[in-house]
This record gives C-alpha cells, sequence and structure tokens, in this order.
C-alpha cells in the first residue's frame, strides 16, 4: 500500500467513520475516488487531511467528515437523479455520481467547470452533466430532483430549489454566515406539494457559495 493508499484508508476509519458515517456504500465511495487528483500539487499531501483545501477562486473543497456525512444523509438510490450546487473541483460531483443514476452539477466559475469536467472524464465518470450556471439566480432547471446538495454554504434555503424537489426528495445544505461561530447542517425532505420536514444534523463551518445572500428575494428560512 502507497503513500496515499494508506493515508485514504486513515481518512476513512480515523475520521470519517468516527463521525457516524456507518454507510457502507459511502465509504466504499469514499474509498474509491482518487481525492488527490482533485488538488493543486502542492495540497496532495494534505488530501485526506480533515481540511478545506483551496480548489482556487476563494473555493474550498469540504472536509472528508461533511463528505461522508453529505453523502450518508441524502440516503442516495441507484435510481436517484442529483442536483449538485458548487461543482468546485468535482470531487463531491464524483461521489455523488457513484451513488445515482445521474448527477447535474452547477459551477459559476467557467475554469473551475473545465477543470472538473476533464478531472472527470479522466475518471471515466460518464452520468455527469456540469454546467456554467450562476446558481444564486432562477434558472431552467428540470423538476423532480430525488436529491439536491450545496456544496457550501448559503444563508438560507432558496425557495426556487425547494420547488425543484421530488416529493420524497431531500435537500442537504450548511445554513449560516462567517459572522457565526458555526454553522447548522440541515436535511429537508419534501413530504408534499406544500409540505417539508427538517432536521438538524450538526454544527460546521465551510465557505459560502457565491452571490447566495439572505437579501436575495428568492430566499426563505
Amino acid at each position: 500500500m502507497n503513500q496515499l493508499q494508506q493515508a485514504r484508508e486513515n481518512m476513512i476509519e480515523q475520521q470519517v467513520r468516527p463521525w457516524d458515517v456507518l454507510d457502507q456504500r459511502v465509504l466504499d465511495v469514499l474509498a474509491e475516488v482518487p481525492r488527490e487528483q482533485f488538488v493543486a500539487d502542492e495540497h496532495r499531501g494534505l488530501a485526506y487531511s480533515d481540511y478545506q483545501l483551496p480548489v482556487g477562486f476563494g473555493q474550498t473543497l469540504l472536509k472528508p467528515t461533511v463528505d461522508g456525512r453529505l453523502l450518508q444523509s441524502l440516503a442516495l438510490r441507484p435510481t436517484d437523479s442529483v442536483l449538485e450546487i458548487g461543482t468546485g473541483s468535482g470531487y463531491l460531483t464524483a461521489c455523488l455520481a457513484r451513488l445515482c443514476q445521474h448527477c447535474d452539477s452547477l459551477e459559476i466559475h467557467p475554469e473551475l467547470c473545465a477543470k472538473a469536467r476533464a478531472q472527470i472524464q479522466t475518471l471515466g465518470v460518464t452520468n455527469v452533466t456540469l454546467l456554467e450556471q450562476d446558481a444564486a439566480e432562477a434558472w431552467d432547471a428540470r423538476d423532480a430532483y430525488d436529491a439536491i446538495a450545496f456544496g457550501g454554504a448559503v444563508e438560507a434555503i432558496p425557495e426556487f430549489y425547494k420547488t425543484k424537489m421530488a416529493i420524497g426528495g431531500r435537500l442537504f445544505a450548511i445554513v449560516g454566515d462567517r459572522a457565526q461561530p458555526t454553522m447548522q447542517a440541515i436535511l429537508l425532505t419534501r413530504m408534499s406539494a406544500t409540505e417539508w420536514t427538517r432536521s438538524s444534523l450538526f454544527e460546521t463551518q465551510v465557505d459560502p457559495l457565491v452571490n447566495f445572500s439572505i437579501t436575495e428575494s428568492a430566499f426563505v428560512f
């Protein structure tokens, strides 16, 4: 076992699993997707550390523990359609794709979108559609996603995305702002056309998604 393989195993056994990520499918995905290929060369040695690593344009890779809890909380099925807000490096995109039928992912920065697309293609992942799109604006999104994942913090959950959830669909988001000492990871589940339930999962602190602000009229909390 080489050094990176050992680091990946240590990440799972010493960081992710102790954070109550026990879904074996999720653990298998984290063991399979080469996280080091989604960070800059100078950060490869830290790829499996529990840090938010920079990926460019002020964006960061989520911590492995947060990735694990996100993937587990969405309880993805092989037939699910998934929407990811904030492609970033494409690492979480590749993980989501292994657990669902198809993943649409939005990225506002063209350069990040292009790099993520190239890396995902290198891994042979074919069930992903990457879109250059400001996700903070209403866009021509299809209806009835089984799961929606926000890859960074928002100050509130956009009403627009709540309406794009299928009945029984799940939405993961980290809600809060940098002025707060912690943010709250939450899971929304759509129970009917007009009813959603909300569960608090854990506290953390992550970087915000670009252009998402509580002042925008699309947001309710």
